[in-house]
């Protein structure tokens, strides 16, 4: 079966987790993706995770995690050996992915318009914290500093003055994705050019594409958004504690809202429009959570699933990922590795089902160039050629 990107050649010289990500979920749709690291300075993500055992051996469940489907290859390219080797790699590339803050490949001798004159149709995709252009520009930062600068940690949390970040890395998943959306937008385009583009992504930019209801409130009508913890606007979409743990209900419409209150045998409680719902939010909510409070979360699950009201109980994540959905679903993968205690690796595979090229995993994450030798050789290297490298530290 022919897979989206088959024959796409993708050269990943991104580190940490939204440019590792992007190329992984390309990877998993076919393409061919070739990790580039220093071998004197690789991925740091390689270093962090659940297992100190893994990350002292440079893999971290960090890295693993977005790590699977790519050749690894080590290359100096502050030697002039390894950047005649990325060079000549373009050469042969679809799609360019580099993660380094802006200017730093430039004086690399590896821009753009450098690569370009090279590969006209390569891609060459660029992720900063803060983009390429702007007074910020220079700037670095990671997910929760983003959340932080953004706005988005200002609206997460009680109102009590402690502003919280999202337990999930929103930022640099949601950045990947960008990314991985913007290089598949141009290689559509290329295929009516013939040419390739540069791709500017700004972590930045896409916290604020995150924040975009919050945004057109606060444009229209001066609506700053505050943290609410838990709270919304309508009493009928909350957390309210059940009589064993809390549960999350979402009877969001004025057709859910008739049904949750059915459902309860509160049909006095029922509003006819929104601003009837906004009145009566205090009297709604005492009364939920005097309801609720009378009977464990997944008799309430149940029950409302029955109504079609949305609700869940709070979860763990290994309640998620065991979950009779998730597993039919096939989200979480067998990545091919198993830990000291021989659990398997898994990993998130991704977020939607293609019926004519599935997202599967077809090898597991390498260690650091291990993959060096044999794409060398691809390139025309001799064997003389790759001992020389190795002989100067280009190449690991």
């Amino acid at each position: 079966m022919t897979k989206a990107f088959g024959g796409i050649r993708i050269v990943d010289s991104t580190h940490v987790l939204a440019g590792p990500f992007a190329s992984y979920q390309l990877g998993v749709l076919g393409a061919e993706v070739i990790k580039l690291e220093s071998p004197h300075s690789p991925d740091q993500a390689r270093l962090q995770g659940s297992d100190r055992g893994m990350n002292d051996r440079r893999m971290g469940t960090s890295f693993m995690a977005q790590a699977s489907n790519k050749k690894a290859i080590a290359l100096d390219l502050k030697s002039e050996g390894g950047r005649k080797a990325l060079l000549r790699l373009l050469e042969t590339a679809d799609v360019f992915v580099q993660n380094f803050r802006p200017g730093a490949f430039d004086r690399l001798g590896l821009s753009y318009d450098e690569v370009r004159a090279l590969n006209p149709r390569l891609i060459y995709c660029s992720i900063s914290a803060f983009g390429a252009t702007g007074p910020r520009r220079e700037e670095t930062g990671y997910d929760n500093v983003i959340q932080a600068s953004s706005g988005m940690m200002a609206m997460t949390g009680y109102g009590d003055g402690q502003p919280l970040k999202s337990g999930a890395q929103l930022v640099d998943y949601g950045t990947g994705f960008a990314a991985a959306f913007a290089i598949s937008a141009a290689l559509f385009q290329r295929e009516r050019t013939g040419v390739g583009q540069h791709i500017d992504v700004s972590m930045f930019d896409v916290a604020l594409m995150l924040c975009s209801s919050h945004i057109a409130g606060l444009t229209w009508n001066g609506s700053h958004p505050k943290a609410k913890a838990n709270r919304f606007p309508f009493a009928t979409i909350g957390c309210y504690r059940a009589s064993d743990t809390d549960m999350m209900i979402a009877a969001s419409n004025v057709a859910q809202q008739r049904r949750l209150w059915t459902a309860l045998g509160r049909e006095d409680l029922i509003k006819s429009n929104n601003n009837q719902r906004l009145d009566a939010h205090a009297e709604e909510e005492a009364a939920l959570s005097a309801i609720i409070a009378t009977r464990p979360a997944a008799e309430w699950e149940a029950l409302l699933r029955k109504h079609r009201v949305p609700a869940s109980r709070v979860r763990t994540l290994a309640e998620a990922i065991a979950d009779p959905q998730a597993v039919a679903r096939g989200v979480v993968q067998n990545a091919g590795l198993r830990g000291s205690g021989q659990q398997e690796l898994g990993v998130a595979l991704a977020g939607f089902k293609m019926s004519a090229s599935p997202a599967e995993l077809t090898s597991p994450p390498q260690p650091v160039g291990s993959h060096t030798v044999e794409v060398l050789e691809s390139l025309g290297y001799g064997e003389a050629d790759i001992a020389a490298l190795k002989a100067q530290g280009s190449i690991g």
